[in-house]
């Protein structure tokens, strides 16, 4: 046990201040924004807005993360990472705090929109960042530790929410959202400014190429946006499917939703410094990663027994720990080829694109054809997924990186 010990404490050695403070920064916010979780539950029942409204308010958000990753892009490659990281966070706090203001169906779909587009320009200048100051070889473990501060504050976001509405009513929870990004701005300026953080590989391309014109980048994207509609089934359809084909209550599916947090926590930087030992290219632990996660469909499949439901959450859960990190350096890497900014952009936008699709198709597909079969579809998904990843194993091969 002491081994075990040690070795998780050694997995998080070598990583830089800089994303020690920067992964403090995103458990911050993340935690802050605890209004999302709600979003539904405020809509419906303070705002009174119908099923079908709220539909179009989540499209709103999806499409404003959208333009505002590509916006946080193409502004990073323009006045540099920091600056947009601070901004979004600071406007990000005020905005919060408005949007409590704004009852009317239409109001509310700009608002969202809006607070969508300032927020998610901090993903890519955050990625651009991350990059800058971890070195070459504890990229993927630096992805890692920002994955672990954003399910860390995923799981207290809702639980401290939940509190503040209890004995504050909703109003306090997007005040408490408004001040946490605001204190995480102050925080970004005081630990992360220029003149005092280390840049470790800032690497500056004299003729930078274009993601857009990046075909190999293109075929990895639609592969991530494939693989981001099957996973964010988990987040959607899923714990439906717990609650009216197993009768799961809301308490076992919490635990059950609960295990996958806790054993990224436990494992995930462990299994990644392993996997980054190992002589495996980061495009195929890409492909065992989304082949575990669309097995994790594929066995629900099979049986009726209620155990299979853990099982097939520990596959995704593996699929999950193997995939997002190794992504996310591969794109970090591809950006060193030119415009980083719109690089990362592209690659958030890969899954802000998969947020618009998934939880509204997988809705009217188990409506249309019942849960078996969409798992089915969703399983087809990952399995083209998988082949595009083949491909971009094939078109990597002439350039004889180790990708």
């Amino acid at each position: 046990m002491k081994k075990l010990y040690f070795n998780y404490i050694d997995s998080f050695g070598g990583l830089s201040k800089e994303v020690w403070w920067l992964a403090l920064i995103t458990l911050i916010n993340r935690a802050g924004t605890m209004v999302i979780p709600f979003l539904s539950l405020y809509l419906t029942e303070s705002l009174d807005f119908s099923l079908s409204n709220v539909g179009w308010i989540m499209s709103a958000f999806g499409l404003g993360s959208v333009f505002g990753s590509w916006l946080g892009g193409k502004l990073t490659d323009k006045i540099g990472y920091y600056k947009v990281m601070l901004f979004s966070l600071f406007a990000t706090g005020f905005l919060f705090v408005g949007l409590q203001y704004l009852t009317t169906f239409s109001s509310f779909c700009i608002g969202i929109f809006f607070v969508m587009l300032v927020a998610d320009a901090f993903r890519p200048a955050m990625f651009v960042a991350l990059s800058a100051y971890s070195k070459p070889e504890n990229k993927t473990r630096s992805v890692t530790l920002i994955r672990l501060a954003i399910n860390l504050g995923f799981s207290a976001g809702p639980a401290i929410g939940g509190l503040i509405i209890t004995f504050m009513s909703y109003g306090g929870l997007f005040w408490v959202d408004g001040i946490t990004c605001v204190l995480a701005s102050f925080l970004l300026l005081n630990v992360l400014n220029p003149k005092t953080a280390r840049t470790i590989d800032e690497v500056e391309v004299v003729n930078p190429k274009s993601a857009y014109n990046d075909k190999t980048f293109w075929v990895f994207l639609v592969a991530m946006s494939l693989f981001g509609i099957v996973f964010l089934q988990f987040f959607s359809t899923i714990p439906l499917y717990y609650k009216d084909a197993h009768g799961l209550s809301e308490l076992e599916i919490g635990l059950l939703m609960g295990m996958n947090g806790f054993i990224i926590f436990a494992l995930e930087m462990p299994l990644v410094k392993w996997l980054e030992n190992s002589k495996r290219t980061k495009s195929g632990l890409m492909f065992i990663g989304a082949a575990l996660t669309g097995l994790s469909f594929v066995i629900l499949t099979t049986t009726s027994w209620v155990g299979i439901l853990i099982v097939s959450m520990l596959l995704v859960t593996v699929g999950e720990m193997i995939a997002f990190p190794f992504s996310n350096a591969f794109a970090m890497d591809r950006s060193k080829k030119g415009n980083k900014g719109e690089y990362m952009a592209l690659y958030s936008i890969s899954f802000s694109v998969a947020h618009i699709f998934s939880h509204n198709g997988g809705m009217h597909l188990i409506e249309s054809v019942g849960y078996d079969n969409t798992w089915f579809v969703v399983s087809a998904l990952a399995l083209v997924c998988m082949l595009l990843l083949f491909i971009l194993r094939q078109q990597l091969k002439p350039e004889k990186v180790t990708v």
